[in-house]
């Protein structure tokens, strides 16, 4: 299996364009046509990481954070970054990066979080707007199944727990060929009229070039009429951060306590207490308070994430409690999700788990 297979892997699942504008999630250092040796899962690179691989005999390394943020004008080794691409290349190892990508999927950070809490319910905290088209097409009738099927297997037809969703019009359709054309029906320099099937499915905006090239591939006519559509839907199958709902209602000082064991903290900021009993949770890994003012009108008890600024312990004034777990704390996860995507359709060669604290926050 090759480095560039690996990633098909993971970006099926995350795929790339889910990514913020900021990021920079990717193959990061590497020659994706290399078969692959074996994979270190992690959430940072450094060059303790880099040795780990090394010596287990690994030749891609899988982060959550990507390395590379900023261009780099020269390669000296001046920084740490420098350095473990100097030590990458020198060792002929990749390495690949999946950050709010898998932030912002479905089943991404925030839901392997929330199901280890036992929220259930599960849904975006803030689904992605402006995420969705909408695809028309017309269709000769005959042609219409095998139309409708192309489209659904290239990804089209998603709503939510629902595939194969599309709206199907009957009508007729008008064209002349011209001389210069290959008619599937109808006569050159004749006016035809075809019954016809306006098909309508709504698809993730990334999806296109993909839909766009089944659609071509499967239609009947040389000049096929169809017609993509924004859509000012949000998208609930993607977005950032999570709401859930606890199965039982919990005070909020037992609430935090289940939550520092359940993550292993050694401690645990949070605002002032509310008062209220903890049933509505939102959450969000990584620096998520961005995401408070979507928690406090969605109505949530508590909000969960692992970096927030002094100001956002003010900010709550009682609206909702606030608790900060730690980026790396909140993060640990990202490399169970990467193992389960990749063990289920790798079974040659092994997959291991880094050892290598690399949390830059440190505790007395």
């Amino acid at each position: 299996m090759k480095i560039a297979q690996v990633i098909e892997i993971i970006e099926e699942f995350a795929p790339l364009p889910l990514q913020e504008d900021f990021d920079n999630s990717g193959l990061q250092v590497g020659d994706a046509s290399h078969p692959v040796r074996g994979i270190l899962l992690c959430l940072d690179v450094t060059e303790e990481v880099i040795d780990e691989a090394i010596e287990l005999g690994c030749n891609l390394i899988v982060s959550h954070h990507p390395l590379l943020f900023k261009p780099i004008a020269t390669l000296t080794g001046k920084t740490y970054i420098e350095k473990c691409i100097i030590k990458a290349c020198k060792n002929d190892l990749a390495i690949y990066s999946a950050h709010t990508n898998l932030d912002n999927v479905w089943g991404g950070v925030s839901f392997r979080l929330a199901e280890k809490i036992g929220l259930q319910n599960l849904r975006p905290l803030k689904p992605q707007s402006n995420g969705l088209l909408k695809l028309v097409v017309f269709v000769p009738i005959e042609q219409a199944e095998m139309v409708r099927n192309a489209l659904f297997y290239a990804g089209a037809g998603h709503i939510g727990n629902y595939d194969a969703c599309s709206f199907n019009l009957r009508g007729e359709g008008t064209f002349r060929a011209g001389s210069h054309a290959n008619p599937f029906v109808g006569t050159i320099g004749q006016l035809h009229t075809e019954k016809e099937i306006r098909i309508e499915v709504v698809l993730p905006a990334y999806k296109k070039i993909a839909v766009t090239r089944a659609l071509l591939a499967s239609h009947p006519y040389e000049e096929p009429a169809y017609d993509f559509y924004s859509l000012v839907n949000t998208w609930d199958r993607a977005g950032s951060g999570v709401v859930g709902e606890l199965p039982a209602g919990e005070d909020e000082e037992s609430f935090l306590q289940r939550i520092k064991d359940i993550f292993q903290l050694k401690s645990l900021k949070h605002s002032p207490f509310t008062g209220r009993m903890i049933r509505d949770v939102a959450l969000c890994g990584g620096n998520g308070a961005f995401l408070l003012r979507d928690a406090i009108a969605y109505g949530a008890d508590v909000f969960l994430t692992g970096e927030a600024k002094y100001n956002d312990y003010y900010d709550v004034e009682n609206r909702i409690l606030l608790a900060v777990l730690g980026h790396y704390e909140s993060e640990l996860c990202t490399k169970e999700i990467f193992f389960d995507i990749l063990s289920k359709k790798i079974t040659t060669f092994a997959i291991y788990f880094s050892n290598v604290n690399t949390n830059p926050v440190n505790y007395m």
